[in-house]
């Protein structure tokens, strides 16, 4: 194993992922629709271009990925405003329903994952890796701004 800190970032995302997956096969839920359900729970009614960009997806990937969610009847698009050039995604019924097992999933997934892990641990693992972000994000950010 590779201890190297993109490495174990990319590994452990990796395997949330696929026990996420493997513990929702029989949901109907595909690759991406999670995350997007996850979002909408604290951000039901948002716009396209903030999903994509919250969720870190290409604007094409998350028309693809709202088209089967929307077939499945876990979201409707809505025009708001009167504005026909931007839809904004609400959750359904359906969507509320799969989004709480994803809830109770992810528990699930992350009390396994801190299995062996103190209180204390935990809290200066979150802050250290809440800065990590953080650097990562205003990189990004300033690369973005000098491209405009």
């Amino acid at each position: 194993m590779d201890n190297s800190l993109h490495y174990l970032i990319m590994a452990n995302q990796m395997l949330v992922q696929k026990a996420l997956l493997d513990k929702l096969k029989d949901t109907g839920l595909t690759i991406g629709q999670p995350k997007i359900l996850d979002y909408l729970k604290d951000h039901d009614g948002s716009s396209q271009k903030d999903i994509a960009k919250a969720c870190f997806l290409e604007a094409g990937s998350l028309t693809t990925i709202l088209n089967k969610m929307e077939e499945k009847g876990l979201i409707t698009r809505q025009t708001l405003n009167g504005n026909r050039r931007s839809f904004h995604i609400f959750m359904t019924e359906e969507g509320r329903k799969k989004q709480q097992l994803i809830d109770e999933l992810f528990t699930e997934i992350e009390k396994n994952a801190l299995q062996n892990i103190s209180d204390e641990e935990f809290d200066m693992f979150m802050a250290v890796y809440k800065k990590i972000y953080r650097n990562l994000q205003n990189e990004l950010t300033s690369k973005e701004s000098a491209n405009e």
